[in-house]
């Protein structure tokens, strides 16, 4: 019998696959994937590397964070994230109401897979990179599911990894740990430097099975005792967080109506402080051994919960643990500008500001879990929200990269807000919009800053991205110097609202066009231009409510406080129709909408002098409410 032997090439013999783009982004968090999608969708040959089999990071189905944004959980009103973010949320909260995680990873593939000009590669790692310290020439690339490694060249890259991997590969400046308060003059830093960061987390789910189920520890799990979970509260009770502690409130507290930073903690799902690492020599090279320890806790902390007294889960049943913990903090890459204290307490609107963000500046005990009696977190909160200036998302010394998520260009105190992942996500659509725009002009990503920073701003906006302090300034957009009306408005919703130049309510001003209101025949809103003019494109930016929550969670307490289905308050049926000298020229109708922004593209520009927006049914509310109306 012949037998058969396959020889492997050596890798002389076997060369890298070589593929070139405009921009590359290494990393397929929130972030990763905002800043990816934005890139392709501005015409840049865009390549997303991600090493793990879904995307979302720490949102995904292997960790099940919820996405935390400005908006601090219903307790600021009006700052929820828009733009991608949004996009992806919503149709999540279409196709996938009762939070399946499966499909929520699902959502996040197809968007990106079916995103034009975007390349995804999974389960590939980024493990070389070729710069001089100055400049990244390439980077190469292992996908272990193929076994084929590729060499990839970009003319920019953008670091979306978390740890800043790219950046430390490529010799990027960066940071780990507190400044002292003499760096910056930061009230709440530490007098002395130091290495201390948060730490990791690994979360459960159980279910309530009805009925009494036992548990056995494991003989590798820790054994705790309830002096191990003071100011650790694990369960059925509601607590919301001060700058100083945690404070127990009485079972009735009305939380769905408080200001509070508010979280109901139950059994079904936990916790945060299950946390490890932030005091370790390093946080990245040990983050095996943490995930090891943090499995033993978590498996120690359950034991307690079902055996260890009275916590209401005698029914539950432990159904997921996760195998891969959430990561807050390692390297910060040092940009143009570093974002600090003073620009969150100031809630800053810098004229290059391109992001936003608004959670409070927390904290987290380095020790975490360990750290025995002692509070687990320092939540400083603060009132409104604050910009995010572009040099943070360009580094310092390495020209051809840019940065975005929890490894941006901020100080100790000022990452603790811009690191959770709507502002990571808002921040990555800025990065990758700028990198393609870059890329067109020729420039690299700090003179696109320093020359083109405006047109930057107004093409985030046009994409119903929000940069506080800014509006809608396009020359381009006919709808702001038409003649506006509406079948019917309410007082202070005035039809000529939706060429405001904000796509959002803002201090007291509504911003919004609200229709008093469906008559029989719908609610038309009508925009007479200024002169008769080809047109190819209406984008219309509905209202689903941006006070409201709709990211999925583990939390019986998150879903429990979501409404249910597509958001009341947008626009479900409507149709476009152009017209000129009275005579429709072209209409579209849609149905089912259940997206805030929706761009209508004409199949050939057509001229016209007046556009109408006849809406006929809401997925809920009683009246027609839109931000905006753009004509090009």
């Amino acid at each position: 019998m012949r037998a058969f032997v396959h020889e492997t090439p050596a890798p002389s013999q076997n060369p890298p696959i070589h593929m070139d783009y405009d921009v590359i982004v290494v990393g397929g968090g929130m972030s990763g994937i905002c800043a990816a999608m934005a890139s392709a969708r501005q015409g840049a040959r865009t390549a997303l590397i991600q090493d793990r089999s879904v995307y979302g990071g720490n949102a995904s189905s292997e960790m099940r964070m919820h996405i935390s944004g400005a908006s601090c959980h219903w307790g600021k009103k009006n700052v929820s994230e828009t733009g991608i973010l949004m996009e992806l949320l919503l149709e999540n909260k279409y196709l996938n109401d009762n939070y399946n995680y499966s499909i929520w990873d699902g959502v996040l593939w197809s968007r990106v897979h079916d995103c034009e000009n975007l390349d995804s590669y999974m389960n590939t790692v980024m493990d070389r990179v070729v710069s001089d310290g100055s400049r990244i020439q390439s980077i190469q690339c292992y996908q272990m599911s193929t076994e084929k490694r590729y060499e990839m060249t970009a003319q920019i890259y953008i670091d979306c990894t978390g740890h800043g991997t790219l950046g430390y590969f490529a010799g990027a400046e960066y940071r780990i740990g507190r400044e002292a308060s003499a760096e910056f003059g930061e009230k709440d830093a530490p007098v002395k430097p130091d290495g201390e960061t948060m730490g990791n987390t690994i979360y459960f789910v159980a279910n309530d099975t009805g009925h009494p189920v036992k548990f056995v520890k494991p003989d590798w799990a820790y054994t705790f005792d309830e002096t191990d979970f003071i100011h650790r509260y694990h369960g059925d009770i509601v607590v919301f967080h001060n700058a100083d502690d945690v404070v127990v409130l009485p079972a009735d507290y009305d939380y769905e109506n408080s200001n509070e930073l508010v979280e109901k903690y139950d059994v079904q799902s936990g916790y945060w402080w299950i946390e490890l690492g932030g005091d370790w020599d390093d946080i990245i090279s040990q983050s095996e051994d943490i995930r090891y320890e943090l499995y033993k806790c978590v498996y120690g902390v359950w034991d307690h919960i079902k055996n260890g007294g009275e916590h209401g889960a005698e029914n539950y049943e432990l159904v997921w643990v996760g195998n891969l913990p959430g990561i807050r903090e390692s390297r910060r890459l040092v940009g143009d500008y570093m974002l600090t204290e003073h620009d969150i307490l100031s809630n800053g609107e810098p004229e290059d500001g391109v992001a936003y963000g608004g959670w409070p500046m927390d904290e987290h005990t380095a020790a975490g879990f360990r750290a025995k009696g002692q509070i687990s977190s320092k939540v400083r909160s603060f009132e409104g929200i604050y910009g995010i200036p572009y040099g943070c998302y360009c580094s310092k010394n390495i020209t051809n990269m840019m940065m975005a998520g929890r490894d941006i260009s901020a100080s100790k105190l000022a990452m603790g807000s811009t690191r959770v992942m709507g502002t990571c996500a808002v921040g990555g659509e800025a990065a990758g919009t700028a990198a393609a725009m870059a890329v067109k002009t020729g420039c690299t990503p700090r003179e696109f800053g320093q020359k083109h920073i405006q047109e930057l701003r107004q093409e985030l906006l046009k994409n119903d991205c929000y940069i506080p302090g800014c509006r809608n300034t396009d020359p381009k957009d006919m709808a702001r110097s038409a003649k506006i009306a509406a079948t019917s408005e309410k007082p202070g919703f005035e039809a000529a609202k939706v060429a405001s130049g904000v796509s959002r309510t803002v201090g007291g001003e509504s911003n919004l066009w609200c229709s008093d209101g469906i008559g029989p025949e719908g609610e038309t809103l009508t925009l007479r231009l200024a002169e008769t003019a080809e047109i190819s494109q209406i984008r219309l930016t509905f209202d689903p409510d941006l006070s409201d929550e709709r990211c999925i969670s583990v939390s019986k307490a998150f879903i429990d406080k979501e409404l249910k289905g597509v958001a009341p308050t947008l626009v479900k049926d409507f149709t476009v129709e152009l017209a000129k000298d009275g005579q429709a020229v072209w209409s579209a109708s849609v149905t089912e909408n259940h997206q805030r922004l929706v761009i209508v593209d004409l199949p050939k520009p057509a001229e016209a002098d007046t556009v109408r927006i006849r809406v006929t049914a809401t997925n809920g509310t009683a009246d027609v409410r839109i931000y905006e109306v753009r004509i090009y």
